[in-house]
């Protein structure tokens, strides 16, 4: 067996709502709780089930994305993020194989390119044996895609149980427990996603999956895992002599949706909240503004008047800025809400909407070249710039291809837009932008 690998699986369900963040997530916290290292990773662009991961596990979870990335460099990522875990567990995106075009990009994808089984969670709410059919052909449609066993969520009784557990039998799929149907379980969502703003362990679930759940018999499944061949257990890094230290904007909601790929990458970090921190940019090489929700903390970030006038400053003298999404907004000269309009720092001359009649989503991956070099991230957001919009530096593309309306802003040396890039920074603060 390589030495790299792991105890490794993938949690997918056959859609989106069947339960696999709450049991992901679950799981995680109970293998954490029986002692082993775990390191999670997310399928997808997703910054908000990331975070539960990160706080259930104690460690950074690593996205792993085969339209922003290739698939040798999501096998990298793999083992060089989970190369002192015990067990690697990777939670899927929507339905099992649902990507931007067909199953590409998406969680079977993920699965293939790292050879790991997949244990499928499926809600079983107002089913019984009519699972069978449904299980049937998701074990059967891909023979690449090893599904090695499944949960059931969301299950009645234990006579409900007895019966799904005779659907596998049946289809000879092993059944590894199930999670009861309990209120109290069941996420709300919020805004963009589900709501990182509380802890997400949840004792009762973690109870309930360890009495529930064959979790040893998973980790057996888990361990028969297949050699992927000879390759380095690490992830390549562009030389990065242009910098020499960046700052990064980063607090709990305002500015959090930020790849950790992407810190490692980077040289110098720092880090400043400007909700509350006035930084010094005196020796600042690069300037990163990630997105986030500055719209729910316009209070805050108008009061912190030096901080806005700190970046305005930099940004006119010419200093390396990202900004992305949130950052964007941040950057721009108002946000307007249905309270009334709220004062950024003005390096833009665009103002945001927030407005609830005005929200919009805006959602998808996106690619776009610049000064000859491509790059490539995703988009997610309501808000919308009041009219007109500005003219965009280049033409931007979904991931068929299509051109969409999305602007990549440029000022002296500022690069923004609402597209979250992905690890790319290197390649653009080496050159004036």
């Amino acid at each position: 067996m390589h030495p790299c690998m792991k105890q490794s699986f993938l949690i997918a369900a056959p859609t989106s709502g069947s339960g696999k963040t709450t049991i992901a997530r679950g799981l995680m916290a109970l293998l954490a709780r029986k002692g082993y290292r775990v390191q999670p990773f997310k399928c997808g662009p997703d910054y908000i089930d990331t975070k539960f991961h990160a706080a259930v596990c104690g460690r950074p979870s690593i996205n792993l994305d085969t339209f922003m990335a290739t698939p040798q460099h999501v096998r990298d990522l793999f083992e060089h993020y989970g190369s002192d875990a015990d067990v690697r567990v990777v939670e899927g995106m929507m339905g099992l194989y649902d990507g931007y075009d067909r199953d590409q990009g998406s969680s079977a994808e993920v699965a293939r390119v790292l050879d790991i089984a997949v244990v499928l969670v499926v809600d079983a709410r107002s089913a019984a044996y009519s699972m069978a059919p449904l299980i049937a052909g998701f074990v059967h449609f891909h023979p690449d895609v090893r599904i090695s066993g499944v949960i059931f969520n969301r299950v009645a009784s234990p006579r409900h149980q007895a019966m799904l557990q005779q659907v596998c039998s049946d289809l000879q799929v092993e059944c590894l427990g199930y999670l009861p149907r309990r209120p109290e379980l069941e996420q709300g969502s919020r805004y963009l996603g589900l709501d990182f703003s509380q802890h997400p362990e949840s004792q009762l679930l973690v109870d309930l999956l360890e009495q529930h759940v064959q979790w040893q018999r998973l980790l057996e499944l888990a361990s028969e895992t297949r050699s992927q061949g000879e390759h380095a257990c690490t992830v390549p890094r562009d030389q990065d002599a242009g910098c020499r230290r960046t700052l990064i904007a980063r607090n709990d909601e305002s500015f959090s949706f930020i790849y950790q790929e992407v810190i490692d990458s980077l040289t110098g970090v720092d880090f400043f909240d400007p909700e509350t921190d006035v930084p010094c940019l005196d020796d600042v090489d690069l300037l990163y503004l990630p997105g986030g929700y500055p719209e729910k903390h316009l209070d805050a970030l108008v009061a912190n008047e030096a901080c806005r006038q700190a970046i305005k400053a930099y940004a006119d003298r010419g200093g390396r800025v990202i900004a992305e999404c949130g950052g964007m907004m941040y950057l721009c000269q108002a946000i307007v809400t249905d309270e009334g309009q709220f004062e950024m720092c003005g390096v833009l001359p665009h103002s945001i909407t927030a407005r609830k009649a005005d929200r919009r989503l805006s959602l998808g991956y996106r690619r776009f070249v610049l000064d000859g070099k491509e790059y490539r991230g995703h988009e997610f957001h309501y808000t919308q710039f009041v009219p007109p919009v500005p003219q965009s530096v280049t033409q931007v593309y979904n991931a068929k291809g299509e051109p969409v309306p999305t602007p990549i802003l440029r000022y002296r040396n500022v690069l923004a837009s609402y597209t979250h890039l992905y690890s790319m920074h290197n390649s653009l603060i080496t050159h004036n932008l």
